[in-house]
């Protein structure tokens, strides 16, 4: 195990079929592949740094930047896959079997994956996970208030947008630091093809979205985290996949956003271990 848990001592880099991909390893034991979601700044260490230590004291964590975030490779709307780079990632890294931990996006990305590579997916975890097909709660059918705001934040990333992004994304102000403001604008800046190749699919249907009926074959052990106060991705979303997928279950966070690893990382950091361990 690494001897110092920081963002620099956990950093690593691989080159895949699809480009380098930049990751974070703590831990030893069963592997994890922690997958972040798609706002600007999102990085594997800004969305799971209050997780990685904690889990790493059980299982190999493996917190993800994937292509278009963070310290990995740029890629264009249309050649993102990043259901196929999680496979690309576990063949390079030799690894037969993981549980995959997602938010949001990264969610999105681990039931696609578990759906379609069910002998390589030990286990399976999301966190605000959206789904497709029709939606009850989402008026009109558009964008929710939390996905406006995150459009906005890319196609204007000032540090103005990025405060209304972490508000938005959390319920309990206490969590909207300046601190947390800042990491996130910083990471987002600081690779502008990131924010443009993003802003350019703004709009257009999201690709690789797996179907109900993709979904409904999954086999992993699976849990499904939601807060009930998420502004972004209405908890109906895991109530879809607790009704589709056989053996899982779901757990409702009260005031709890769409960050629930974040906001309630120490009750988060026990139930996924337990889920792990027992199922």
């Amino acid at each position: 195990m690494t001897d110092t848990f920081t963002e620099e001592a956990t950093s690593r880099f691989v080159d895949l079929p699809s480009g380098r991909v930049h990751y974070h390893e703590y831990g030893e034991g069963h592997p994890l592949v922690l997958l972040h979601g798609s706002g600007p700044g999102a990085t594997g260490w800004n969305n799971f740094a209050a997780n990685i230590r904690a889990l790493g004291e059980r299982f190999r964590c493996l917190a993800v930047d994937m292509p278009g975030w963070g310290k990995s490779d740029p890629v264009g709307y249309d050649d993102r896959d990043h259901a196929a780079t999680a496979l690309e990632f576990l063949d390079a890294l030799e690894i037969e079997r993981a549980a995959f931990i997602g938010n949001s996006m990264g969610g999105a990305t681990s039931v696609m994956f578990a759906a379609t590579h069910r002998e390589r997916t030990s286990h399976l975890v999301t966190m605000g996970a959206g789904v497709g097909g029709a939606h009850l709660f989402v008026p009109g059918g558009g964008p929710s208030e939390g996905v406006k705001v995150l459009q906005r934040t890319y196609r204007e990333p000032t540090e103005e947008n990025f405060r209304d992004l972490v508000d938005v994304m959390t319920f309990d102000p206490a969590h909207a630091t300046p601190e947390l403001v800042r990491r996130r604008h910083r990471a987002a800046v600081e690779r502008p093809d990131h924010l443009a190749n993003f802003a350019d699919g703004i709009g257009r249907p999201r690709p690789h979205m797996a179907t109900h009926a993709q979904i409904a074959g999954i086999t992993a052990p699976s849990l499904f985290v939601h807060g009930r106060d998420d502004r972004v991705v209405h908890y109906e979303s895991s109530l879809k996949l607790v009704s589709l997928v056989p053996r899982s279950r779901m757990v409702l966070l009260v005031g709890c956003g769409h960050w629930a690893q974040l906001e309630h990382a120490d009750e988060f950091n026990r139930t996924v271990t337990d889920f792990l361990l027992h199922n």
